[in-house]
């Protein structure tokens, strides 16, 4: 291992964050780690990663700490809760943030630590699912100073084959917002597709291989396609709560900008109620049974 390699830290060793830090490993990074549940490290700790008890002390020896966390409130905890990253932190270090939160949540979060430690944010939302973090073919959209982010591109070139600077820190989550909006409403439309076609007496198997490199095509079509219409719901690759979260996240936002966002409010409660019977840690793919009764 290069001595000259930095030394990275990563929180939150879930579905995304795994295969992420099990890249970063494979590069020859010295990481430490951290995950509310431990357990969740054991694969990690297999190929060398150093686990450490709080959060903070991912700030000991690291010169860039990433964070791939559920939603904002878990990401201040984790930076400004009791054993928290803002104990340790330091000038010359940077956060990168994985994780999907409101822009204005980040901005204000960013600027605080900034001042109390001088420690800087880069917010790094990211986009491909868990086949993207497994080949490291993930979309990276970043907010922070220029200088900032290009510190980190190499390192994040091991975990996404695209990075792009989309503004000051917030930008980042502003262009994720979108992107949620355009996954989640293709999604039920999607469902509602798969549907209509049985019912019409088509097999709806043969919807995406049909469609495929036409102006209807898309990655959602080929992946939850042929999931919804061989009722492929398990591994789940992603989660219901997590679009649900997204998608209240960009209807905010879009409420704080006077922008109108009419199919996004409606995704958001096609999506909400599809997670109050009982699918939000559910894939996305079980979307269909709002559409086929028969199934639930």
């Amino acid at each position: 291992m290069s001595s000259s390699l930095p030394v990275l830290a990563f929180a939150g060793i879930g579905l995304m964050g795994l295969p992420m830090s099990q890249r970063l490993l494979a590069a020859g990074f010295t990481l430490h780690v951290w995950n509310r549940s431990a357990d969740k490290c054991q694969p990690l700790l297999e190929h060398g990663a150093i686990v450490v008890p709080t959060p903070g002390e991912l700030c000991e020896q690291a010169d860039v700490v990433m964070l791939c966390l559920a939603d904002t409130a878990a990401v201040r905890e984790v930076v400004f809760g009791a054993g928290g990253i803002v104990e340790r932190a330091r000038p010359g270090q940077l956060l990168v943030d994985f994780s999907s939160l409101e822009p204005a949540a980040t901005r204000e979060m960013a600027a605080e630590l900034e001042e109390r430690t001088g420690m800087r944010w880069v917010d790094a939302p990211v986009s491909g699912g868990t086949a993207g973090a497994l080949a490291g073919s993930l979309a990276i959209m970043a907010g922070g100073r220029h200088e900032d982010i290009e510190r980190v591109r190499p390192l994040l070139a091991h975990v996404g084959q695209r990075l792009t600077r989309m503004g000051e820190v917030g930008a980042g989550q502003v262009t994720k917002a979108c992107n949620q909006m355009i996954v989640a409403c293709n999604a039920l439309v999607i469902a509602e597709v798969v549907a209509l076609a049985e019912r019409a007496g088509v097999d709806a198997a043969l919807i995406a291989p049909a469609l495929a490199g036409g102006f209807a095509d898309s990655k959602p079509l080929q992946i939850l396609g042929p999931q919804m219409a061989e009722r492929c719901f398990e591994p789940v690759k992603w989660h219901v709560r997590t679009l649900l979260k997204d998608l209240d996240n960009a209807v905010k936002l879009a409420h704080e900008q006077g922008s109108a966002t009419p199919m996004t409010g409606l995704a958001a409660q096609l999506m909400r109620l599809h997670g109050g019977h009982g699918y939000l840690e559910q894939d996305p793919s079980t979307l269909v049974k709002l559409y086929l009764p028969e199934l639930l």
